[in-house]
């Protein structure tokens, strides 16, 4: 039977071969340097996240009016804050060595949580992008039929597939006593289903699921966004009336892409890493990336979540904006639906100004 640990700070030793057993010891030094990073990190991103989407769900849910926007921003907050509450579980089974105390039903239910939160974040990015593509190519169309209602439903699949996606940590996530010490309990995944499984259909299974959350986690989002951005860039060069403004605009979208690609392209190469070429693991050089590599990696994508509601909240306002405006009235503005200014005398000018407010409103 065989067993993984997918804790983002450590690679089981069953994953190396005997042989190369001296690399252990080799990088001990270095791997307790990645552990307190990751502990630094995990406790920042516990600290931003709470606080931020904890802004945020109360501003878009409790403050404002219902609009498409605050329904968008307010379940990626609340997929944030979710994910970062939990955040205590992981510190304290780093600090402690990799022990978990909580017991089987929270180590399963930490597992979900944490691609719960990864599957939903990204989908929800990926429906604010063509909600914003949409209200750029077809500003009437959208005037007329965007609607909390639909954004709602919509929003509520997304949970569905998301939830859906993260059930394999409800059946190959489980707890056991350590290898080496029967006191110390692991929390592990463990991809066999019977103890009458070859290695090869437990490691097919295990390839299998890794590379479902890569292409449905990062690829297939990621290749969307990039889409609705570049049909958004296309339309504003048509256009002469946005053209001149175009230059905040362009900054927002090249930030947006390249963040999001820089949180998650590290961690979900390194899962594949880990995964598909764990015959080569007796390499010293891949081990030493994914022993120092993976950890750091997956700090950075957990920290997305609490970066967020800087990146996608208050990244579209001006600096001195944000110095001299109470939180609330930031979270206002930068949630705030675009309204026309004018009535719908002559069609070309509707247009025109609802693209205007489209991309000028745009906060991913």
């Amino acid at each position: 039977m065989e067993k993984i640990t997918t804790a983002p700070y450590h690679i089981n030793t069953t994953d190396v071969s005997h042989a190369n057993g001296s690399l252990y010891d080799k990088y001990a030094e270095l791997e307790q340097s990645v552990k307190i990073i990751s502990l630094v990190v995990y406790c920042l991103a516990f600290v931003l996240g709470v606080l931020g989407n904890g802004v945020v769900i109360w501003v878009t849910g409790f403050k404002m009016k219902k609009t498409v926007n605050t329904v968008w921003f307010l379940n990626l907050a609340v997929a944030d804050f979710l994910y970062t509450a939990f955040l205590p579980l992981s510190v304290t089974f780093i600090f402690w060595n990799l022990h978990w105390p909580f017991g089987k039903f929270m180590c399963k239910l930490h597992y979900v949580i944490i691609f719960l939160n990864m599957f939903a974040s990204v989908f929800i990015l990926m429906m604010i992008s063509v909600d914003r593509c949409v209200s750029v190519v077809w500003p009437v169309w959208a005037q007329n039929h965007r609607s909390v209602r639909k954004a709602s439903c919509v929003s509520l699949g997304v949970w569905v597939l998301a939830l859906i996606l993260s059930t394999p940590g409800v059946i190959f996530r489980n707890t056991e006593p350590s290898s080496n010490n029967d006191k110390i309990i692991n929390c592990l995944t463990n991809y066999a289903l019977s103890d009458n499984e070859t290695l090869s259909v437990i490691q097919l299974r295990k390839e299998a699921i890794t590379n479902t959350r890569f292409l449905l986690g990062f690829v297939v989002p990621f290749t969307v966004i990039v889409s609705c951005y570049a049909v958004i860039i296309h339309r504003i060069r048509r256009n002469r009336t946005l053209a001149s403004q175009s230059s905040r605009p362009f900054k927002i979208i090249a930030a947006v892409i390249t963040t999001f690609f820089l949180c998650w392209a590290p961690f979900h190469i390194m899962k594949l890493m880990m995964v598909n070429f764990r015959s080569t693991y007796d390499s010293e050089t891949l081990h030493l990336v994914t022993t120092i590599g993976y950890p750091l990696a997956s700090s950075l994508a957990f920290l997305n979540s609490g970066l967020n509601p800087l990146l996608y909240v208050f990244m579209g306002q001006d600096f001195k904006d944000r110095v001299h405006k109470s939180i609330l009235k930031v979270l206002e503005n930068a949630f705030q639906e675009e309204v026309s200014h004018s009535h719908t005398n002559k069609t070309s000018t509707v247009i025109s100004k609802s693209k205007d407010k489209s991309v000028s409103d745009t906060v991913v």
